[in-house]
């Protein structure tokens, strides 16, 4: 089954028609001839992360055609112009917030990465750099939470509930996404000029009125994590919030905006409910077990060695392919750890693979944004922090249970994000001495 979909990878089939031919393939050699009841039944076994991904897509682009993204964009980049290194950490979690919603690192760096890259260049960095900040930051966003769909489907695949992964992913990703931003532009940021924008929303009530679908969504998410008996679900959420984005900023058309959403994400879409064809059959077939019951046998360090270099590679293909082919086995082999800690971590490794060539969605997406011919370049410039993330996945996944006792702890929260307000303060007074010559 592993051997038909790379190749039918490598002859450019689309990854979801690949994963289902694979599935069929596995069917039929294994003496289960043509079983259309599994087929239909792993089609809608992610029905739940396809409805995330496809309303959060829908509230993403509606409010970037109501103009809520530019506008943030615009109020950032004004209000810390003469804090440049500040900005450009600042910038970076703007690049994962669309990740952080939609669970896709190519709607990313489709929205708030194309946003965000007009300020990175008027920040000193050039193209190949902004191009591997924002490829960076949207597999952090994709990879963070509130969705983070690799997840999703590794735990659905061993029964596991997408609950209680927050901390982890918050500890996963945010200190990397600083690092990255560090890494790759402290050296060449410096203050801006910003010009004043004359279709700016003026007064505070047409800013509230502008931000109301971003602090409706906020809320309901919250709501959604509390003891209220209230529970509206992610995809109504999404919608709630992007109706009330056609009614603020530039009045976008909803159901323009709807096709346009659902247009860009069905590669997206239909990858997924390849995944759950090519995983029914996995079970049916015996292969998932058989993968399980080998990866046990190995010693720990081939093992961890296998983990760290073949879930990214195998990423290559597909994110979600590598996180449903190769994930779920080796969370399994893992059993006896924490289990939610080797899932997140296993969901960044897959994550990875959506920079490793030759497909590299997120390195090809980042190169058009900022106008880069050979993406290469790209990939090249972010391989000190690839190299980095790979290692600290391995890391977490390797010592779950201490991490696990941590970010269990009910001091996490309030010590974790201490942590993050005294670094942007530290950042924000090396930013005074470094350019308290500069005026502009």
């Amino acid at each position: 089954m592993v051997g038909s979909f790379v190749l039918f990878a490598i002859l450019k089939f689309p990854i979801s028609v690949s994963l289902m031919l694979s599935a069929i393939i596995g069917a039929i050699s294994s003496g289960n001839f043509f079983p259309l009841r599994h087929i239909v039944e792993g089609g809608f076994g992610y029905i739940d992360a396809i409805l995330v991904i496809a309303t959060a897509m829908i509230f993403m682009e509606t409010i970037k055609l109501s103009g809520l993204l530019e506008d943030l964009a615009y109020r950032l980049s004004k209000g810390f112009k003469n804090r440049p290194v500040f900005l450009l950490m600042i910038m970076t979690f703007f690049i994962m917030s669309a990740g952080m919603i939609t669970g896709s690192s190519s709607a990313a760096v489709l929205t708030t990465g194309a946003i965000a890259f007009p300020v990175l260049t008027q920040l000193g960095l050039s193209k190949r750099k902004s191009g591997a900040l924002i490829a960076m930051a949207a597999i952090f966003g994709m990879i963070a939470p509130p969705v983070n769909i690799p997840a999703m489907i590794i735990g659905q695949g061993v029964d596991m509930p997408y609950i209680g992964f927050d901390n982890p992913l918050l500890l996963l990703t945010f200190p990397l996404a600083i690092i990255t931003a560090l890494l790759i532009g402290f050296k060449d940021v410096k203050p801006i000029k910003v010009q004043e924008k004359k279709s700016l929303n003026r007064g505070m009530g047409n800013i509230v009125l502008l931000y109301s679908p971003m602090i409706v969504l906020i809320l309901l998410m919250g709501i959604e994590n509390t003891t209220f008996s209230l529970s509206l679900g992610l995809p109504l959420i999404f919608m709630i919030s992007a109706l009330l984005s056609c009614f603020t900023g530039k009045k976008p058309n909803f159901l323009k905006a709807s096709f346009k959403a659902l247009k860009e994400s069905v590669n997206i879409l239909s990858i997924l409910i390849g995944v759950g064809m090519f995983i029914q059959i996995m079970t049916l077939n015996g292969t998932r077990g058989f993968i399980v019951d080998f990866l046990n046998s190995l010693p720990p360090s081939v093992l961890m060695v296998g983990i760290a270099i073949g879930v990214p590679l195998f990423g290559a293909v597909s994110s979600y392919g590598a996180a449903s082919v190769l994930g779920v086995p080796f969370l399994l082999a893992f059993l006896g750890n924490n289990d939610i800690v080797v899932c997140a971590s296993l969901s960044l490794l897959a994550g990875l693979g959506d920079m490793v060539p030759p497909t590299a969605l997120a390195g090809i997406f980042a190169a058009h944004v900022v106008g880069e011919k050979n993406y290469f370049t790209i990939w090249l410039r972010a391989l000190p922090s690839f190299f980095i993330t790979m290692l600290y996945a391995s890391l977490t996944l390797y010592y779950s249970k201490q991490i696990g006792y941590v970010v269990n702890s009910p001091m996490f929260l309030l010590v974790f994000f201490g942590i993050i307000v005294l670094f942007g303060v530290t950042l924000l007074l090396t930013d005074r001495v470094r350019f308290r010559r500069v005026k502009l």
